[in-house]
C-alpha cells in the first residue's frame, strides 16, 4: 500500500506534534519530515521529496506566501495545503495563486484534514468550505453578460461549464460525477478540455477563474 508522504511546516512546535502524532496514527501516511521555519522547510522538502507539504501561512522568519514560490522550485512534485488560521480571502487567492494546491483552517475536523490531504496527493484541489463562500463573497467581479465573460470561457461547452462551477465550489471528481449523473473518467476529460481551452494548468486555477469571472454568482 502506498502511504502519502507528509511534509510539515510550523512555526508552533505543538501543533507540529500534534498533527504528526495524528497521521503517524492513520493507515496510508507518513511524516517524512518536519520544520519549524521556511528556510528549513525548503530544504527538507527537497531533500525528502514529500507527497504533501502541510504549510503554515504566517511564520516568524518570513510569510508562508513568499514560500510556495521556492517549494514550487526545490519541490516541483509536491502538493502544498496551506494549514492556517486565517479566514481572508485575499490570503486565500494569493496562496492559490502561486501555485497552492489547498486551503484549510487550522479548525477543520480531523476526518476532512485526512480526506484533503489524500486528495491533494492526487492533484486535486481542497479548501475549507468557508473559504470557498468567503473566496466568491470577496473577490467576485460585478455580475456579467454571458456575451462580455472572457473569450476563453466562452469555448467552454455547457457540461464544461458545469464542471468548474463545481471545480469553484471545491468539489472532487467523484462529487462532480455523482451530482452531474457521470462517471469519473468522463469528468477527468471535461476538466482536461477546461484547463486546455483556457490554457490553465490546473484545477486550482480554474476554480479561482471561475469565481473571478463570475460564474457562480448566482449558483444556488
Amino acid at each position: 500500500m502506498h502511504e502519502t508522504r507528509v511534509l510539515i511546516i510550523d512555526d508552533h512546535t505543538l501543533f507540529r506534534s500534534g498533527i504528526k502524532l495524528l497521521l503517524e496514527r492513520q493507515a496510508g501516511f507518513a511524516v517524512v519530515g518536519e520544520a519549524g521555519n521556511a528556510l528549513d522547510g525548503v530544504k527538507r522538502a527537497k531533500k525528502l521529496k514529500p507527497d504533501v507539504i502541510l504549510l503554515d501561512l504566517h511564520m516568524p522568519d518570513t510569510s508562508g506566501l513568499q514560500v510556495i514560490a521556492l517549494l514550487r522550485e526545490e519541490a516541483p512534485l509536491a502538493q502544498i495545503i496551506m494549514l492556517t488560521v486565517s479566514e481572508d480571502a485575499e490570503d486565500l487567492l494569493e496562496a492559490l495563486r502561486a501555485g497552492a494546491r489547498g486551503y484549510l483552517l487550522k479548525n477543520i475536523e480531523t476526518d476532512f484534514l485526512l480526506d484533503a490531504i489524500a486528495r491533494a496527493a492526487k492533484a486535486e484541489s481542497v479548501m475549507s468550505p468557508v473559504m470557498a463562500n468567503k473566496l466568491a463573497d470577496a473577490i467576485r467581479a460585478p455580475a456579467k453578460e454571458i456575451g462580455h465573460i472572457d473569450s476563453g470561457i466562452e469555448r467552454l461547452t455547457v457540461r464544461e461549464r458545469e464542471v468548474i462551477i463545481m471545480l469553484a465550489r471545491g468539489a472532487s471528481n467523484k462529487e462532480i460525477a455523482r451530482s452531474l449523473d457521470l462517471v469519473e473518467s468522463t469528468v477527468k476529460i471535461h476538466v482536461q478540455g477546461i484547463l486546455r481551452k483556457l490554457n490553465l494548468s490546473s484545477r486550482v486555477q480554474a476554480a479561482v477563474l471561475a469565481v473571478e469571472r463570475g460564474l457562480v454568482s448566482n449558483q444556488p
